[in-house]
This record gives C-alpha cells, structure tokens and sequence, in this order.
C-alpha cells in the first residue's frame, strides 16, 4: 500500500509544480535573464543525463564501451553529420567495442 501513496504525493506533487508555473506572471517570464535561463536549461539537464548514465555504474565511474560510443558521436556532430548518423554512429561503436571485449 505505501507504493501507491508515493504515487499518489507523486502525482499531486506534479500538478502542483505545473500549476505553479501557470501561476506566473507573464512580465515575470518575459525577462531576457529568465528567457536566456529557460532555453539553457533542458541542454544543461540532458548533458547531466547522458554523463551519468555514460560515466556512472552504481556510485561508482567506469569507462566502458558507453564512453566509446560518446566519443564518436562526438566526433559526428563535429563532423555535423545528420543526426540519424550520429546515433548510428554511437550505437556501431558501442556494439563494437562491447563484441571485443571492451
């Protein structure tokens, strides 16, 4: 039974945050600091994302095929290749490195 209470102070909780952002004022938003601020965010937030789950195993850092994989599709957006081969990119050397071993 206790999961579903946290699912349910989950759920609340998210319609709250939502609702708060509603609650805004409009000349609050409008700021170029708050404008500059919200288009940097979801970049900041999806860097943070893809080093954790590239770099960490547990609580622990691990360099494995994952951190392969990074590094070309780093190399393929340098190169700006379209972005279907960037992925294809990550995901051939990812499998790659994994098949020997790495």
């Amino acid at each position: 039974m206790n999961i579903w209470i946290a699912i349910g102070v989950t759920a609340l909780g998210c319609y709250a945050v939502k609702l708060a952002g509603l609650l805004v004022p409009a000349h609050a938003v409008e700021r170029p600091y708050v404008r500059r601020l919200a288009a940097l965010l979801p970049v900041a937030l999806l860097a943070a994302l893809t080093a954790q789950q590239t770099f960490a195993d547990g609580h622990a850092l691990s360099l494995d095929a994952r951190a392969a994989g990074l590094g070309a599709a780093a190399v393929a957006l340098v190169l700006r290749a379209p972005f279907l081969l960037v992925v294809a990119a990550a995901v051939v050397v990812t499998a790659g490195v994994r098949a020997v071993g790495g």
